[in-house]
């Protein structure tokens, strides 16, 4: 046979052999997790339930999961073991470890408007100021001291005046 009919066979056996030897180091080390196990340890269930070991037996663990409530599973139900820590932070809500020097990021968008540092040029400045005028230009330009019937009045009568229902005014 020729060397290279026979390399993708070799290629093949050596992925399987390197993905079987990874597995099996995953299931050794899980294995551990399970065996050191003490009660009192906050666990995951491989379904995502949280509770407190109360028991460990050779092939079972009783776990706590609320006051009053005892459930046996099998060893190979435990997903992870949980630091205290954690265990407090995903259950409890409680935070041991809050840095007060540490960022936090806001819960609203408002933090990406605001800047902590002076705009370069005033006129930025003096438009953030004054509302914006959402108003046709011709109301914008005229002055505002005139009431808005007189403003109609010196427009002219072309279009007939409108009621409250749509309908023109007849006069």
């Amino acid at each position: 046979m020729n060397i290279v009919t026979i390399l993708p066979f070799i290629v093949l056996i050596g992925a399987m052999f390197l993905m079987t030897r990874s597995a099996k180091r995953k299931q050794s080390q899980a294995a551990q997790m399970r065996n050191e196990m003490q009660p009192g340890t906050g666990v995951r269930t491989i379904g995502g339930m949280y509770a407190t070991v109360k028991e460990v037996n050779e092939e079972t663990v009783l776990l706590d999961a609320a006051p009053g409530v005892d459930l046996v599973f099998a060893k190979n139900s435990i997903g992870a073991v949980l630091s205290d820590d954690e265990y407090n932070r995903i259950v409890h809500g409680i935070e041991h470890d809050l840095k007060t020097d540490a960022a936090v990021v806001p819960d609203d968008a408002s933090s990406l408007t605001e800047t902590d540092e002076p705009a370069a040029d005033a006129s930025s400045d003096a438009s953030d100021d004054k509302p914006i005028d959402l108003g046709k230009k011709d109301a914008a330009d005229e002055p505002a001291d005139e009431p808005a019937e007189a403003k109609a009045d010196e427009a002219g009568e072309a279009e007939p005046k409108k009621t409250d229902d749509g309908e023109p005014d007849a006069k």
